[in-house]
């Protein structure tokens, strides 16, 4: 999950609202540039931190009683197992997408030595089932990298003040894109979506409350806490 401190409490957006937001991200690139297997891809973007879900997983708190934010937690062979299996069951250029995206979070993880040195076997067999070429797949997951960095950076709070630009990430064909806001809108250079302007959105739940006892006082509160609908525009200029 995504925490952010407040005087009064915590903002909390969960891994699954925040893969919704880089669907939508997703969702709107511009046809000429989707790659070839889009529906997968956009699925993947989507769903590729679907088995986070904080009403069932634990921990969600740290010695300190505070909930604990994704940047702090480390690999965990449990999810990324679950989370590749049912990649599989779906689609081998999904579960391809995922592999990819657990080899980029986790690369430098001890932890996950063994287990992506694994994936790194098994994509080549997948490639063959799948159908696909190499290239194919490393622009489907550049796309899958640029919206999911694109919606961190919008969940984390992190678009600069007063017109200030920062780097977004390439997109599958290897242009660096950035992003500054300007009056009520987020302006995109160079614009990549099929549309001059859309809108997007996310729900972010509130607890007023500083420290937790345990995991399932903070999950109560967390499933019974505020929803804010926050909603961003995207535009061209």
């Amino acid at each position: 999950m995504i925490t952010t401190y407040t005087e009064n409490g915590w903002q909390i957006i969960t891994q699954r609202s925040h893969g919704l937001l880089a669907g939508q991200i997703c969702a709107r690139w511009k046809l000429s540039n989707q790659p070839d297997r889009w529906i997968e891809t956009l699925i993947a973007t989507a769903e590729h931190d679907d088995v986070f879900n904080e009403f069932e997983r634990n921990p969600l708190i740290d010695e300190n009683g505070a909930p604990i934010n994704f940047k702090e937690t480390s690999f965990d062979l449990d999810a990324s197992t679950r989370l590749l299996d049912m990649a599989l069951t779906k689609s081998r250029f999904i579960a391809l997408l995922i592999n990819r995206h657990i080899r980029f979070t986790h690369g430098d993880d001890p932890l996950a030595k063994e287990f992506i040195s694994n994936l790194k076997k098994q994509e080549k067999h997948w490639l063959s089932d799948a159908g696909v070429e190499k290239k194919e797949l490393d622009m489907a997951y550049e796309l899958l990298e640029f919206c999911d960095a694109f919606s961190l950076l919008i969940c984390q709070s992190q678009i600069p003040p007063e017109g200030r630009r920062i780097e977004i990430s390439c997109g599958p064909d290897g242009t660096p894109y950035s992003l500054f806001q300007s009056k009520e809108s987020i302006i995109v250079e160079p614009w990549p979506f099929a549309v001059g302007k859309f809108e997007i959105g996310f729900e972010r739940r509130k607890i007023e409350q500083l420290q937790f006892k345990n995991d399932e006082e903070f999950r109560t509160l967390l499933k019974n806490s505020d929803i804010e609908n926050v909603r961003f525009t995207l535009a061209e200029k």
